[in-house]
Formats: structure tokens, C-alpha cells, sequence
């Protein structure tokens, strides 16, 4: 019998909540099928408590996930990402040469069959990222990206439709290729909320492993 997955490593622990490193491949949330790991299962099993979802990242995606532990922080932490107070960056790296060292991708965004998710000027949610690169090698470009909009798949979207899709996206770019890289290049860096019991709770989730060894692969450091 196979051991269940790490949840990933606690990153930040206090009578409000919780962050964890989630590792890419396995969901945060429960999947349809209930009988597959996710990280709110596995620490609720380990921790024996009960934990409520304040945001989620792609089963694809590793970095800081937050959760809550009792009914008022998830009320105080939910609004806060309703109000969008909560700052988030992202290290990705990207197929192409991105020229601007810095800049914003304002372009709407809207939900179309299955799941994927894809710009629409016309009827799309108005959606936000702002980005700076932080190196280039050869074919692929290594930036810091915070989405100042909670849309799904924003990221990987945005940089799609600019013709630099996310190294390793099996949903957005072209699939042979993306395919033949281990990973999905996506992390979540940097978490930053208003902690319910007063201040700021900033959180920095190190790069995994599988990740460093990817950049390494593409000619890219994280410095």
C-alpha cells in the first residue's frame, strides 16, 4: 500500500490559521473523487481538527496555501481576499523572450467550456496582473507575477494570450510540447493577509526542489 502524500511542510501556525507549502500534484481541496489525497484531508487526518478553505491553488501549482481554523478567521480571512487586501506574487517561468522588464496585463477574462478559462473583451471579468522579470535564458523568460485580481487560472491565462504561455501548462499552450517538460513552472511565493487578530501575516513559501531542478534544465536561476 502506497504512504499518503505530504500535505507539505508548516510554514506559519497560530490560533487563527494556517500556512502550508503545498507541493504540486495533489489538490488542496477535496476532488470529486474522495478517495484521492488533498491537502485539507491530510492535515485535518494529521491534525485532528477541522480546517475551512480560504483560497485555493491548482492541483498543478506548489507554494503557500492558507486555511483557517476556526469560523470567524475564515469569515475575516475570506473577506479579506473578497476585498482583495491580500497581496500574492508568484515565481514562473515562460516559453519566449519577455522584452519589458516590468509591466501589466490588463485583459478581461471569461470561463468558457470545461473549465478553461480565456479572454474576452467583451464579456470577460475585468482581470489584472502585474509582472517583473527577474532573468532571461535562451527560449524562456523567469519573472515575479502578482495577480491583483482572484480570476481562475489568471496567470497561465494572461501569459497565454501574450504568446508566452507558462512552462510546462498542459491546459494552455501547446500540448506536445508542454508535455514534454516535469512540471507545471508555477509557484506561489509570497502570501501577504490581514491576519484577523490584528496586522499583517507575511509568508514566503521557498522554491521546491522539482522546481529548482526545472529552472536549472531551462538555463534559469532564482538568484
Amino acid at each position: 500500500m502506497n504512504p499518503a502524500p505530504s500535505p507539505g511542510e508548516l510554514l506559519h501556525e497560530d490560533p487563527s490559521l494556517l500556512v502550508v507549502a503545498k507541493p504540486e500534484g495533489i489538490s488542496a481541496i477535496p476532488e470529486r473523487d474522495l478517495q484521492i489525497p488533498s491537502v485539507q484531508r491530510l492535515l485535518e487526518a494529521q491534525r485532528g481538527e477541522r480546517l475551512w478553505v480560504v483560497h485555493r491553488l491548482d492541483k498543478e501549482v506548489s507554494g503557500a496555501l492558507l486555511f483557517a481554523r476556526t469560523p470567524d478567521a475564515h469569515r475575516a480571512l475570506s473577506l479579506a481576499f473578497e476585498r482583495r487586501e491580500v497581496e500574492k506574487s508568484y515565481t514562473i517561468a515562460t516559453h519566449g523572450r519577455i522584452a519589458a522588464d516590468e509591466g501589466a496585463l490588463d485583459r478581461p477574462i471569461l470561463q468558457f467550456g470545461s473549465g478553461r478559462m480565456g479572454i474576452d473583451d467583451r464579456r470577460g471579468k475585468p482581470s489584472l496582473t502585474r509582472f517583473r522579470v527577474l532573468q532571461r535564458s535562451g527560449k524562456y523568460t523567469l519573472l515575479d507575477a502578482s495577480p491583483h485580481t482572484g480570476r481562475r487560472h489568471q496567470l497561465r491565462v494572461h501569459f497565454y494570450a501574450e504568446g508566452h504561455p507558462i512552462v510546462g501548462d498542459l491546459r494552455y499552450g501547446e500540448r506536445g510540447l508542454q508535455a514534454t517538460f516535469p512540471r507545471l513552472m508555477l509557484h506561489a511565493r509570497r502570501l501577504r493577509v490581514p491576519h484577523p487578530g490584528g496586522g499583517h501575516l507575511a509568508i514566503e513559501a521557498p522554491l521546491p526542489a522539482g522546481f529548482l531542478a526545472s529552472l536549472a534544465a531551462l538555463g534559469l536561476s532564482p538568484g
